[in-house]
């Protein structure tokens, strides 16, 4: 299914950046009324290109991904700044790693300041898997030492980062709309 129109291109590039998403906010971004709309879109414009995860939340394919040149949870800003829609423990990683001046840090060091600064205890690799998204999204950085370390990379200060629901999210917690909502703006400073 190569032969989109345009709006079902735009709309199938909605659903790869905001991925995992719900109806509602699909509806949101798109005008529609209800999540039956959305639903109904979806089925008989993208049926092929999308799925629910376990947890129902809209997935794109791997193909739909490949379909539109858009990388999954970049979305761009009111201002053309890049926006990265990271998973509650990635936000909480960014706000503790080494900043890109600081000696790289391990895994377990990251792990460490999680639990000391946010009271949450997720597993190393838990940790490991939000350092390795970060830095497909080009935030974080990898230095070889005698294990792989982290901290920021230089250029992430130009990003945005919000906060977004994620379904695999490893910190333990309750996904409470309010902490789903809570936007995190950093500009990568520490308090």
């Amino acid at each position: 299914m190569t032969d989109l129109s345009e709006e079902e291109r735009d709309r199938l590039a909605d659903v790869v950046r905001l991925q995992p998403t719900r109806n509602a906010d699909l509806g949101e971004c798109w005008g529609l009324e209800s999540g039956s709309d959305v639903h109904r879109y979806l089925e008989d414009h993208l049926a092929d290109l999308y799925y629910r995860d376990e947890d129902s939340y809209i997935r794109a394919t791997p193909a739909a991904a490949d379909l539109v040149d858009v990388d999954p949870g970049v979305v761009d800003g009111e201002d053309g700044a890049s926006v990265v829609r990271v998973a509650p423990l990635a936000a909480r990683v960014l706000d503790v790693i080494a900043r890109h001046d600081e000696r790289s840090e391990s895994v377990v060091s990251v792990l460490h300041k999680l639990r000391e600064r946010f009271d949450v205890d997720p597993t190393a690799e838990a940790v490991r898997s939000a350092l390795q998204s970060l830095k497909r999204f080009g935030l974080v950085e990898v230095e070889r030492r005698t294990v792989p370390t982290f901290r920021l990379a230089t250029d992430a200060t130009d990003v945005t980062v919000e906060e977004r629901a994620d379904p695999d999210d490893a910190t333990g917690e309750s996904d409470d709309s309010a902490a789903i909502l809570d936007t995190v703006e950093s500009e990568f400073e520490r308090p």
